[in-house]
């Protein structure tokens, strides 16, 4: 009984013994500060952008309708067809039109013979509005372009303002999108915009910010926004008119800084420094020169390189101030204003 007794009080002992080390042991961890934690310097990139989204449209477009009632005598083109400006799309029946102005001629010689000069001159000015009934029997290409679309074919009837078909000039396309009124003063014609639409895989396209108003606009929702304007030129064959997109205008171009924690750095005689290890595992001084960048980490402006594993020089925060954490997206420098993460 007494040896039992014995063995349950050198248990107890031990016990003791192993949680006042433990304690110990976490006392003086924590005393340390995490000073034997390392830190590696890394690479971020950042951009001040304004996001924009909308649906492009062609840089000209022309909707084919008839100017008049009348039958379609002859067609020109098919849809997929390059035109250029003036080519002739398609003829209505012009029989009557073209009846009309040859009796107006002959009444005009008539009228030479023994009709006073005041007479000819307003026969005259009518020629010419039978001579534009003529030719409003034809549908022709306002600009060189792509017909995008085409129904008409012959012996159709078609009624006045039917639509026919559509021709697009795709050599740039364009599109207004919402600025909000904060972001308005950022804008400067020929900022570069960037473009991602769905129905493009090859990545994104350039385009650039053509022009923007001195005033802006209420819309609906009750915001004031500046309707800017956007352009790409010389377009993918693959992205059409009202393709939608999302995108950014760089406002500023894109800054590539060199951060690592405040822990890693340390100073002497008002000089920052960091402790770099290297392949063998030794530490070797470095003398660095250092920014503020937000709260809990420094932009390296010179002596280190991305990739360097440097070794814990000041303790982490106390608590209730938080740990060092990344900077937060869209955090810049310290005095600057926040640019934008992507």
């Amino acid at each position: 009984m007494k040896k039992k007794l014995k063995k349950i009080i050198i248990a107890v002992c031990a016990l003791a013994v192993l949680s006042l080390s433990l304690v110990i042991a976490r006392r003086v961890k924590n005393n340390s500060g995490g000073l034997d934690r390392t830190f590696t310097v890394r690479s971020e990139t950042y951009e001040s952008v304004i996001e924009i989204a909308g649906n492009v449209a062609a840089a000209q477009e022309q909707t084919l309708r008839a100017a008049g009632d009348g039958t379609v005598t002859a067609v020109y083109v098919a849809e997929g067809d390059t035109v250029e400006e003036g080519e002739l799309i398609l003829q209505l029946d012009d029989s009557e039109q073209r009846y009309n102005l040859e009796k107006h001629d002959f009444d005009m010689e008539q009228k030479r013979v023994n009709g006073s000069r005041r007479e000819l001159v307003l026969m005259e000015r009518q020629r010419g509005v039978l001579l534009q009934k003529i030719q409003d029997r034809n549908i022709t290409a306002a600009f060189s372009g792509l017909i995008a679309s085409f129904t008409a074919q012959t012996g159709d009837y078609l009624e006045a303002k039917d639509n026919v078909g559509v021709i697009v000039d795709r050599s740039y396309l364009h599109s207004t999108v919402e600025i909000v009124e904060t972001d308005a003063p950022k804008l400067r014609p020929g900022q570069k915009a960037l473009f991602n639409f769905p129905a493009y895989q090859n990545g994104l396209v350039e385009g650039y910010l053509e022009s923007f108003p001195a005033v802006g606009t209420v819309t609906s929702r009750g915001a004031t926004v500046v309707n800017a304007k956007i352009k790409i030129e010389n377009p993918p064959q693959e992205i059409l008119p009202y393709y939608s997109f999302t995108g950014r205008i760089e406002i500023s171009p894109p800054v590539t800084v060199l951060l690592v924690e405040r822990q890693a750095i340390g100073y002497e005689n008002g000089r920052a420094y960091a402790e770099r290890i290297g392949q063998e595992g030794r530490s070797g001084r470095v003398f660095v020169r250092v920014e503020p960048y937000g709260d809990n980490f420094v932009s390296i402006m010179d002596g280190l390189n991305e990739g360097d594993v440097l070794k814990a020089l000041q303790q982490e925060p106390v608590s209730g101030r938080g740990t060092a954490r990344r900077p937060p997206a869209g955090r810049g420098p310290a005095g600057g204003a926040p640019p934008t993460r992507f």
